[in-house]
């Protein structure tokens, strides 16, 4: 793997490559010695050019684990600041030896710009772009619907039969984009529900089922339900009428998780707006996988770094002999 940019990239046996890799990964997370000696030497960089203190620990505790040396780089207070362009932090970055950049970017395209601008010779993990994408929280959400529903039959499972739905702000979520590509890849059926006002344009393009009305959508039985965030800081305009309308019409409270067929999950990528699209209840419950996939974000982390940059050392290593 010489990039992770988007999941529509993805065939579906490199995906499931990357979440039986992960599940090597999160087994030595279980032992007293949780660090490997796989990337001892190498350099990863967190690039984030916006705040994301979830996915940044994620990184740097994947990379940690695996031995590589980190090295964190926010925009805020830096040279970017000053009016330096991607261009030039990427050529910085080059000259320090980064052998891995892992980038999270307001604009929709930027770590593709990376990629093939041939500023830098290291591999480029997308850490989330915009509303465009963000490939690890897809992995580690769908690595967590497999292990909720197969346990210790996941090993070379998709996730075929198993129907998700995604409610909430779909059109400002790179979660969802990203989620939609790779769980169709993988087999699942998925259904978007939303407000009118927060449905993407182009959706009739995704392969998707779009619904409405929550409850309606809760009533067709879902094996798994992941709650989105509704992105205030992305919105400039007034996209339905009040928060409290809102909670009331698609968040999910006691009631509706209660509605949920026996064994489904509930998912939420984080950070949750608690009382608006879920509630403490709902957040709390049993069905709730959340810190199931901090924890797995880890995991699928790992993964995406190894399959990254192990090959090319090893590759390296046997051209040196």
């Amino acid at each position: 793997m010489r990039h992770l940019l988007d999941t529509r990239d993805l065939a579906r046996a490199d995906a499931i490559r990357i979440l039986d890799v992960a599940e090597d990964m999160a087994a030595t997370q279980h032992r007293e010695v949780r660090k490997l000696p796989t990337l001892r030497g190498r350099t990863v960089v967190n690039l984030f050019f916006e705040d994301s203190t979830r996915t940044r620990i994620s990184f740097e505790a994947a990379a940690k684990r695996l031995s590589a040396d980190v090295i964190n780089f926010s925009a805020k207070g830096s040279s970017v600041s000053k009016g330096e362009s991607l261009q030039d932090t990427a050529q910085t970055l080059q000259a320090m030896g980064a052998d891995a950049v892992v980038i999270r970017h307001g604009a929709s395209g930027a770590p593709q710009t990376l990629a093939t601008s041939g500023w830098i010779t290291a591999g480029v993990v997308n850490a989330g772009d915009g509303t465009h994408a963000h490939p690890t929280q897809a992995l580690l959400d769908a690595f967590t619907i497999r292990s909720r529903f197969f346990g210790a039959d996941s090993r070379g499972r998709d996730l075929s039969g198993l129907r998700v739905t995604i409610v909430g702000d779909i059109l400002h979520s790179r979660v969802a984009r990203s989620n939609v590509w790779l769980l169709t890849t993988l087999g699942a059926e998925v259904t978007l529900v939303a407000p009118p006002t927060l449905v993407p344009q182009d959706v009739s393009a995704w392969p998707v089922r779009v619904v409405y009305d929550l409850d309606e959508a809760i009533a067709s039985g879902p094996d798994a339900l992941m709650m989105l965030r509704i992105q205030l800081e992305r919105m400039n305009a007034a996209y339905f009428p009040t928060e409290r309308e809102y909670s009331r019409t698609w968040g999910l409270d006691a009631a509706r998780s209660a509605a949920l067929p026996p064994g489904s999950i509930v998912l939420h990528p984080g950070p949750m707006n608690r009382g608006m699209e879920i509630s403490a209840a709902a957040a709390d419950s049993p069905r709730s996988t959340v810190l199931e996939q901090v924890a797995n974000g880890v995991s699928v982390r790992m993964a995406v770094l190894y399959l990254l940059m192990a090959g090319e050392r090893t590759e390296t290593e046997e051209d040196g002999r």
